[in-house]
């Protein structure tokens, strides 16, 4: 299933998914994918910051992630360009939700803003069955 979410002609698309590979239930250890995909649809470069996720773990509450960039990177993405990215979260109850922001810059006038990451459902297989 994808989520999307759109902020100042930037759209934000993320399709989550369990990794069964790398997830322990016994250990409380539930592993998910999430691709992103940013899409610049505005009139002007941009270039992506920083991030700040937070994540909801039923049972644990919420964990704020906050961070350069995205994997290591600092993408820019010019006008009608898109930045794919794949990531991954562990749960220790493989239920929960993830959702946040990007602080980007208009690279035309060094201004930055945030945009939107939508929130997206993670539930593991092992329990949805």
């Amino acid at each position: 299933m994808m989520f999307s979410k759109m902020t100042s002609n930037i759209k934000v698309s993320v399709i989550p998914e369990y990794d069964s590979k790398n997830s322990y239930p016994s250990e409380n250890r539930y592993v998910f994918k999430y691709n992103i995909t940013i899409e610049n649809d505005g009139d002007f470069p941009i270039k992506v910051l920083k991030r700040k996720w937070l994540i909801f773990d039923v049972g644990f509450g919420y964990t704020e992630i906050i961070g350069d960039g995205v994997i290591g990177l600092t993408p820019e993405i010019g006008t009608g360009e898109n930045f794919a990215y794949f990531s991954n979260v562990m749960l220790r109850s493989g239920v929960g939700n993830m959702g946040g922001k990007y602080l980007v810059q208009n690279m035309d006038t060094q201004e930055t803003f945030e945009i939107d990451i939508p929130k997206f459902n993670l539930l593991s297989e092992v329990l949805s069955n």
